[in-house]
């Protein structure tokens, strides 16, 4: 029973998630801040004509989407609270700030 009820708990947790979206265009992110809550995702769409690298090295909450070419997707999960800096390796000045929290 307690494995069920805790089954559950994850189920409706993961139903109850939110995916966000950050364009990158102009060399820029189209928020420079963004709240979201644990276990919701960020999808980083590239609509600029040029390649970015968005990545995070936040401890707890790193990731690297290596380069992104015009026109592609790619959906990252934060599952932690915290506060993650997430940048553009290839366009120094590219920076937003996620704020994980319940």
């Amino acid at each position: 029973m307690k494995k069920l009820i805790i089954a559950a708990f994850a189920v409706a947790g993961a139903l109850n998630a939110a995916d966000h979206t950050i364009i990158q265009k102009d060399r820029a992110f189209s928020q420079t801040e963004i709240t979201i809550k644990p276990g919701d995702t960020i999808t980083f769409k590239n609509t600029d004509d040029i390649t970015h690298n968005v990545f995070s090295m936040t401890p707890g909450m790193e990731f690297d989407l290596r380069r992104q070419g015009p026109g592609a997707s790619s959906t990252v999960p934060f599952a932690n609270e915290g506060t993650a800096e997430v940048r553009c390796s290839i366009h120094p000045r590219m920076k937003l700030i996620v704020n994980v929290k319940k």
